[in-house]
């Protein structure tokens, strides 16, 4: 069974969803027949890609057309939900920025097997690390610490077509917000959802699957 996930590395919601998909995986009685493919999906394409960065209060603020104070109280408040899966959220220190170049970087742990130990390591840096997601410095870093390769980050285009594809699909699939869990392409999970829906999907879309394969036999 294959979960695909659309998400962004500096979408708050796409880590607390990712623990409570974990949560879920962990309770599903087939999780070894489970495919997990991380999908990219750019919340701010326009964000500076040049290694600079915007700060999280004032972009915030800008795009919802409210105050620095309203800004941190919408932090303060997925920093609580956070907090419940776990998480130790530190938002004062994010600086938001591209992740073109962070996806790209995704798309490489994937063809070497290591996209979920990057897709963590890269969440963890930006939430809890402050690091600067846009500096290709920084991910060849972080890329170094968990054994993946970062040559493609050397050059401008490669894998550059595989972000874009994955926004094509994510548009194509009606998907307007991450984080979006596709399961079999048949069921659609949108936002970070409780563990116990999660499941009740997987086990909906695994049942079906068994039904399928029955009236082919």
């Amino acid at each position: 069974m294959l979960v695909e996930i659309w998400s962004d590395v500096v979408c708050p919601w796409c880590y607390i969803g990712k623990r409570r998909f974990e949560t879920a995986l962990a309770r599903f009685e087939h999780a070894d027949a489970v495919e997990v493919v991380w999908r990219s999906f750019e919340l701010d394409p326009g964000a500076p890609r040049d290694g600079s960065t915007v700060d999280l209060v004032d972009h915030l603020a800008r795009k919802y057309g409210t105050d620095a104070a309203g800004a941190r109280q919408m932090l303060d408040r997925v920093t609580a939900q956070a907090a419940g899966e776990g998480l130790d959220y530190r938002l004062d220190r994010a600086k938001r920025g591209s992740t073109f170049d962070a996806h790209r970087l995704l798309h490489a742990a994937a063809a070497q097997g290591k996209q979920d130990v990057m897709k963590e390591r890269l969440l963890r840096a930006y939430f809890i690390e402050g690091v600067a997601i846009a500096d290709r410095s920084e991910l060849r870093r972080l890329a170094a610490e968990v054994g993946v390769d970062a040559a493609a980050l050397e050059t401008d285009d490669a894998f550059a077509d595989e972000v874009r594809e994955d926004g094509r699909v994510a548009h194509e699939l009606g998907v307007s917000g991450v984080p979006f869990f596709a399961v079999d392409r048949r069921y659609g999970i949108g936002g970070a959802q409780e563990p116990e829906h999660v499941l009740r999907v997987l086990r909906q879309a695994w049942a079906e699957r068994e039904l399928a394969g029955s009236a082919e036999r």
